[in-house]
């Protein structure tokens, strides 16, 4: 394996359609309403997939360090637990992918403001709060709603608001269904590391509550998914293309019974892929649906 092979899998690409989802659709609202901006939108989407690099970096090198990943876990490789990478390496390349994405930041600062300063600063150092730091998020049943906020809330109301520089109600509606989409990434990371989870002292909601509840949380957070375009359509105007996603309700169906059925680290591998891809697909056909 190369170098950069390497580095390509620390970088765990399969997430990150949770970073360039709520840019996509915070940036077809903005179309929808006549506010887009390309440099921004732009820049934006550069800075979301560095924060959800920097991230992933981070999971990897606290996780290892704090003992969660052990020859007994299910998931994909983790460089650092591997020794693909040293932890040095690994942390350097947090730096780098934080700072990068901070580089950016500068620039959505510039055009939008202070409040863009503080959801950036916020996010890096959620992001690294995660799983690092006296308190982590994800080693405290927090983990969920991190993500729900970040990747759904801040995400796509921010994206609207570096183009338009208000927010709209819809831009929170609309950023209910990736918010959600992309917890469900976790819940199925978390059902399948349960037991190994516990192990490590990590409190995941699969652990404090037990997997049959982070099976009842993937649910719900489908449910959510697909209700949330009616409210657009019914509620604030938008015209019946926003029910576009709901074709991909077989998929989310296939992938609910995973989670209830199944415990093995393949299925539940393929079903957290399978969510990720269906993150993907749900928010392009969301945002056409918004800029129709």
């Amino acid at each position: 394996m190369s170098l950069l092979q390497t580095w390509i899998i620390a970088s765990r690409p399969r997430t990150l359609t949770a970073a360039i989802a709520p840019v996509v659709v915070g940036s077809a609202l903005a179309l929808h309403t006549g506010q887009f901006q390309g440099l921004p939108a732009l820049a934006a989407l550069l800075s979301a997939i560095f924060i959800q690099i920097g991230t992933n970096f981070a999971n990897d090198l606290f996780d290892f360090l704090k003992g969660a990943d052990t020859k007994e876990r299910l998931g994909p490789t983790r460089v650092t637990s591997a020794g693909l990478l040293s932890p040095t390496a690994v942390r350097n390349g947090m730096i780098v992918a934080f700072a990068i994405a901070a580089l950016l930041g500068l620039y959505l600062v510039y055009v939008a403001g202070v409040p863009i300063l503080i959801i950036g600063i916020a996010s890096i150092l959620c992001g690294i709060a995660y799983t690092g730091g006296p308190f982590p998020l994800g080693y405290n049943g927090l983990g969920d709603v991190f993500v729900f906020i970040f990747f759904g809330l801040v995400a796509v109301a921010g994206t609207y608001y570096v183009q338009a520089l208000t927010v709209i109600p819809a831009a929170f509606i609309a950023a209910i269904p990736i918010g959600a989409l992309a917890t469900g990434i976790l819940v199925v990371n978390n059902v399948r590391d349960a037991d190994t989870d516990k192990v490590a002292g990590k409190r995941t909601l699969a652990v404090l509550f037990g997997r049959d509840a982070g099976r009842t949380e993937y649910l719900a957070l489908m449910i959510l998914t697909y209700l949330t375009p009616f409210v657009l359509w019914l509620r604030y105007g938008f015209t019946p293309w926003v029910l576009l996603p709901l074709v991909t309700i077989p998929l989310a169906y296939r992938y609910t019974q995973n989670v209830y059925k199944h415990t093995d680290g393949p299925t539940l591998n393929r079903t957290l892929g399978g969510t990720a891809q269906l993150l993907a697909q749900y928010g392009a056909l969301f945002a056409i649906g918004l800029a129709l």
